[in-house]
């Protein structure tokens, strides 16, 4: 019996030094990820800079970034240019980076002629990522946004299908940006490789401006009256076409219109049925983790400034793709902001 209780003593007694053992362990650890968990300094300010910073499609985006900087307990901030300017983003980004924010999260309106400043930014310790239309010229350390020559694989499919896989078709797209150049590239190539009875006839510039890529639709359905359908490949886009489509009496088959992202504006035009389907963007995915990969980014940076300079692996990967849904009268309802 006497045994029996020496054994009861000495597995208590290894158990009772396993957990101090532990406990001291754990109160002398220096890593803030492992007692604290993902957590940051709230006078750290992230920025997200944009362009054409009033419209719509940007809301889910910054709800994204502000949700990550919630559960971080991080400062965020918002800045772009008014327009769809390249050298007012250009003046936005350097005010941004005089700041010396932890990090910024970046819409590039033009691939090629941002790309010096955003290399500026990086080259001066300061961690960039670009979301929704990359530069891919620049050293930014990630892209988060849509596979876009994907979404346009995806609309000349759903265009097929509205058409009948027949006739003369059209897009109203951004030439210089990146993202737009991505959407008319696939949209073009699936055309060409998968539907022999259609014809892309024209590609014209939007500008990203509703005014202009109605006059540039109007522009198109004079010269080609019997269009099957238009690509728009951003919403502004869209609605100036879903507008010049409506104005014109000439063609008593209207072409079939696709558009992309869930503006209000261009979900009411896609229930009205005046546009037969919008491309869904991953919008709230872009914000939430180019927070995440900024603040990884800062991070490691801070531990060791020369880390990416001498090889170190990156702590994010360099592109993640946040997705697309094809939106039509059938489930446009679900798309509605709540």
């Amino acid at each position: 019996m006497k045994k029996l209780w020496l054994v009861y003593a000495l597995l208590i007694g290894m158990f009772l030094v396993y957990v101090l053992n532990y406990k001291l362990q754990q109160a002398n650890t220096t890593d803030p990820w492992e007692t604290a968990g993902l957590r940051g300094n709230i006078e750290d300010a992230y920025v997200m800079v944009t362009f054409q910073s009033g419209i719509d499609y940007w809301k889910s985006v910054l709800k994204g970034f502000e949700d990550a900087a919630e559960e971080l307990n991080i400062s965020v901030e918002y800045h772009g240019s008014t327009q769809h300017n390249a050298n007012e983003q250009m003046t936005v980004l350097e005010q941004v980076i005089a700041k010396k924010p932890a990090g910024i999260a970046i819409s590039a309106v033009n691939s090629k002629l941002l790309t010096a400043t955003i290399n500026k930014a990086v080259e001066s310790g300061i961690p960039v990522v670009l979301f929704d239309s990359g530069a891919p010229d620049s050293k930014a350390y990630s892209f988060l946004g849509t596979d876009n020559y994907d979404a346009g694989i995806e609309a000349a499919h759903k265009m097929a299908e509205l058409t009948g896989a027949k006739g003369a078709v059209a897009i109203i797209t951004t030439p210089d940006q990146h993202n737009h150049q991505q959407r008319t590239d696939g949209f073009r190539d699936t055309i060409r490789t998968d539907y022999p009875a259609m014809q892309l006839i024209a590609v014209k510039d939007g500008r990203g401006d509703q005014v202009a890529s109605r006059a540039a639709t109007e522009q198109i359905l004079s010269q080609y009256p019997q269009l099957a359908g238009i690509f728009a490949t951003e919403s502004n886009g869209g609605i100036g076409v879903a507008e010049a489509v409506e104005a014109y009496k000439g063609n008593s088959n209207s072409p079939k219109i696709i558009s992309f992202d869930t503006d209000k504006g261009t979900l009411d035009l896609v229930k009205e049925g005046k546009i037969a389907a919008t491309m869904a963007q991953g919008t709230w995915n872009m914000g939430y983790w180019s927070l995440m990969e900024l603040f990884h980014l800062h991070r490691d940076l801070a531990a060791d400034p020369s880390a990416y300079a001498n090889h170190k692996p990156l702590p994010v990967p360099d592109l993640v793709d946040t997705g697309i849904d094809v939106v039509t009268r059938a489930n446009v309802d679900s798309y509605y902001a709540k």
